[in-house]
């Protein structure tokens, strides 16, 4: 019986997936259409297939009395990766995200902590009420239409010596730098495609500029399986940096 509610429930998110994220109205209009439906599936269907997350948070080295923000938090499962000496050290931990049915989830998941506010607004846009620790975005940025403006907000909302932390499908530029990871022309023409159907934009552009802003960073490049695909693999990073201490 817990199988095939589990199908059912895979079922139900397919069809969404299938369905697709409804183009020409607002993005937090699309946002909150698309994931409504599936946001009590929202976790277990992805939990299979949004892989490094655990990883980033692990390599998160906080300070003392730390100020955290997760931008494109959505229902806050990420917060559970954290480890109790991680949250040892965290003062206030802020999570952002427009879409309400995901912020609905996060806020009861999280309703019994006081250090943690859960914030509807735009990753681009929303500040914080001073500088802050780190900042990551896990599986978020390809979702951000400006995926620039998150992470020049990111930056500046940042500490100098603060970090940065992305984990995130994406694409290989034809002719990556030297060292990094090359996929093939099917990778790049397939993934795009495959997830811009919903939304999400892979993209052979983000580690090129995540690392010109931060030189002193390190970077996991990898793939992972894909829920009833067995035969393919997406391409996925994990990047953490350091914002200079001068710009």
């Amino acid at each position: 019986m817990r199988r095939l509610d589990a199908l059912r429930a895979d079922f139900d998110v397919l069809r969404s997936l299938l369905r697709g994220m409804p183009r020409d109205v607002p993005l937090q209009q699309r946002l909150q259409s698309f994931y409504a439906p599936q946001a009590g599936q929202y976790d277990a269907f992805r939990e299979r297939l949004l892989q490094g997350r655990r990883e980033l948070i692990a390599s998160l080295n906080l300070p003392p009395n730390a100020r955290v923000v997760e931008l494109g938090g959505g229902t806050g499962r990420n917060l559970d990766f954290f480890t109790p000496q991680q949250w040892s050290r965290i003062a206030r931990f802020e999570l952002v995200d427009l879409c309400p049915a995901l912020i609905e989830r996060a806020r009861e998941r999280r309703a019994n902590d006081d250090r943690i506010r859960i914030h509807e607004a735009d990753a681009t846009a929303w500040k914080p009420s001073g500088p802050v620790d780190c900042v990551y975005l896990s599986y978020a940025l390809s979702m951000i239409p400006d995926w620039r403006g998150a992470i020049a907000n990111a930056l500046h909302m940042l500490k100098p010596g603060g970090t940065l932390a992305v984990v995130d499908f994406y694409v290989s530029p034809a002719q990556p730098q030297l060292g990094r990871a090359r996929h093939g022309a099917f990778t790049r023409w397939f993934w795009p495609r495959w997830f811009g159907h919903d939304g999400v934009m892979p993209s052979a552009e983000h580690l090129p500029l995540l690392g010109e802003l931060m030189p002193q960073h390190a970077l996991v490049e990898s793939r992972a399986r894909v829920p009833y695909l067995p035969l393919l693999r997406v391409p996925y990073y994990r990047f953490v940096g350091r914002k200079p201490l001068r710009d």
